[in-house]
């Protein structure tokens, strides 16, 4: 009888585990608590905004392989972790849309109809198998009731930190009917060769180069329809936000052509620069007393309308932002001129700026306002900090010239920030009032192969009708390839810190689109693991002077060598050469204890720093036993004082 009852408690004891078990994934579906943070797995308002928008059902299809990647390589089981992370974001998705959105996870196998519809969706597929018969898929397509469809072909771990921002991108382009236009006006080539794949692999079979743009622009053609807009354009039309990007001697009609189209409310944003580095034009011949190339833009006939001015041959600087250059041989050194912008460089008060975390700006100029009293709204975006200050140079020949320490010469710190960039809004005023003069040709009546000239005056609005606004960045280095990208291991461009956000949060800004701003800005943040940092700064500084002792002793003891070797004489090795044989060998030897020694230093300032690894790793592995551990004696306490006073008050009764 007691052997009945024991297994049918344990059969009850197994059915309440089981029961307690799906009770608890069901509401873990509805009850979710994320404690990480930045609250990774929980949506961002930008996000909630967009899908409360939702006028029509959507159904997101997410492709992974996950029975490929079983059989995939190291590098194709990494995304696992990540699978898992996108799957429980969209789920949140799905949640937070109230129904709106349905989410189907596919796994695509060979020859199969999904694995066709992942193809025809535009996903990337990667073979991992020599037969190439298992393909790996990791995307996601987004689909209306209308027949829209977007896609993430591949979703690439270098933008994990941008996955909230390219789903919620995706489902706010669906719905949306129509791209905004982006005209690009440039004096340097950033829209690269607009030439179909026909033509482009005709040129590369015919040994011809193929310009490349820009990577921002490339990103920005993902987003919105991206146009060039001439530097000699008489009148700018049919473009939604105007991008100027180093304005290098723009004629006075495309002065005035802009000035006309930010007055009748078109958005723009200006790069402008006292010395733009990526500005590569031909050298002159050093034999030949030419004056350098400009590699400067500016565009002070406008900026003053907007109420703005940047000097000519005057730089921002800070010393606390300084970066490190190289300045040869291996040596590296501050250039203040060249500047990592972080913290309070922000302004904070900005959608815009408030959440960048980075951004590598270099020679880049400065902005004052002109009159801070005047109607419009000056709303400035970076600056430097309380320490920085300005310094010029008299022409471009001191320019090309400079050295870090030259720069630091010049520069001494200030006790306000310098601004680089504004955002200024409000009615502006034309800066022509009196309109321009330009010449037409059209043909001569007395002969009609002849042309005559002939000069004609030209006016436009003298105020805006309604509000403008234009951002504007003293600096154009700060968006080019190598300084706010790097290529990826799968051979993409991947953003190095917040540089390209700061011109896609401009751009949404002025279209009004704060949603995707708040989403992109939680995405930059980075978590530094500042306890471990600072055990390795402890451990490296306790070992700096023994590691560069023992760095100088080997140098040393190299350069000894190398004057034993090249002082043995041609035709005296028979004689001296046993005697430089054995000196040689006892350096060597010398060398060799060194570098031991050098090693045995760089051994235990590791060890030291992997006990911390393990310390952490030890105390996260106890803390949820010792938790429960103290819950269990804390429970057995209080029974035995529950039981000791049930049996006081039983023997009184």
């Amino acid at each position: 009888m007691n052997t009945l009852r024991t297994i049918l408690g344990v059969i009850l004891i197994l059915v309440i585990a089981f029961a307690g078990i799906s009770v608890c994934q069901n509401l873990g579906k509805r009850v979710k608590l994320d404690v990480t943070e930045k609250k990774l797995y929980s949506l961002t308002d930008g996000s909630k905004a967009i899908l409360k928008k939702l006028g029509q059902p959507i159904t997101a299809k997410l492709y992974f392989a996950k029975i490929a990647s079983l059989k995939a390589p190291d590098q194709i089981r990494f995304f696992s972790n990540y699978y898992e992370y996108v799957k429980a974001l969209l789920e949140e998705y799905a949640d937070q849309s109230e129904g709106m959105i349905k989410l189907e996870v596919i796994d695509p196998r060979p020859y199969s109809k999904d694995e066709e519809d992942a193809v025809r969706y535009g996903l990337k597929r990667f073979n991992i198998t020599q037969d190439g018969e298992e393909g790996f898929f990791f995307g996601l397509v987004v689909q209306t009731e209308f027949g829209a469809e977007k896609s993430i072909p591949f979703f690439s771990p270098e933008r994990q930190r941008f996955v909230e921002y390219d789903i919620s991108y995706l489902i706010d382009t669906a719905i949306t009917r129509q791209k905004k236009v982006i005209g690009v006006m440039s004096s340097i080539e950033v829209m690269g060769d607009d030439v179909s794949d026909y033509m482009r692999q005709m040129m590369q079979y015919q040994g011809q180069q193929v310009k490349e743009p820009w990577t921002v622009v490339a990103h920005l053609r993902q987003q919105y329809e991206v146009k060039t807009v001439s530097t000699d354009v008489s009148d700018i039309n049919d473009v939604d936000l105007l991008f100027v990007i180093h304005p290098k001697s723009l004629p006075e009609k495309t002065q005035f052509a802009i000035d006309q189209y930010v007055l009748k409310g078109g958005r723009a944003i200006v790069c402008v620069d006292p010395y733009a580095y990526v500005d590569r034009p031909e050298q002159p011949n050093p034999m030949q007393m030419q004056a350098p190339p400009v590699q400067n833009s500016n565009l002070p006939t406008l900026l003053k309308a907007w109420g703005l001015n940047m000097p000519e041959n005057t730089f921002a600087g800070d010393e606390t932002l300084a970066m490190m250059t190289a300045t040869g041989q291996g040596k590296t050194e501050a250039m203040i001129a060249y500047m990592n912008l972080t913290g309070d460089s922000f302004n904070k008060d900005s959608a815009i700026t408030s959440e960048l975390n980075s951004v590598r700006v270099p020679f880049a100029g400065k902005l004052t306002v002109l009159d801070p009293n005047s109607n419009l709204t000056y709303t400035p975006l970076l600056m430097t900090t309380d320490k920085g200050n300005t310094w010029t140079v008299s022409n471009a020949y001191e320019l090309a010239m400079l050295s870090p320490e030259r720069v630091r010469m010049k520069f001494m710190p200030g006790t306000k920030p310098v601004n680089m960039a504004y955002m200024v809004s409000g009615r502006f005023n034309t800066a022509f009032p009196d309109g321009i003069t330009i010449e037409t040709s059209k043909p001569d009546p007395n002969d009609p192969n002849e042309t005559v000239t002939e000069t004609q005056k030209v006016t436009g609005l003298t105020q805006a009708t309604d509000d403008c606004a234009v951002v504007v960045i003293a600096d154009v280095d700060f968006i080019s390839d190598p300084l706010a990208y790097q290529k990826t291991f799968f051979g993409s461009m991947s953003p190095i810190g917040d540089n390209s956000a700061l011109v896609l949060n401009a751009i949404e800004g002025l279209f009004g689109s704060n949603e995707l701003i708040s989403i992109r800005s939680r995405g930059n943040y980075t978590h530094p693991f500042k306890l471990v940092d600072d055990i390795e700064k402890e451990a490296e500084q306790e070992t700096k002077d023994e590691v560069d002792t023992l760095s100088a002793v080997i140098s040393q003891y190299n350069q000894d060598l190398q004057k034993l070797v090249s002082n043995a004489q041609e035709g005296q090795e028979s004689v001296i050469g046993s005697d430089i044989l054995t000196q040689r060998r006892k350096l060597e030897a010398k060398i060799l204890e060194a570098k031991r020694k050098l090693n045995d230093v760089k051994l235990k300032r590791r060890e030291r720093i992997e006990a911390l690894g393990n310390r952490l790793r030890q105390w996260n592995m106890l803390a949820a036993p010792a938790v429960i551990l103290c819950m269990a004696v804390i429970i057995g306490v209080r029974r035995s004082v529950r039981k000791r006073q049930y049996i006081t008050q039983t023997s009184q009764a």
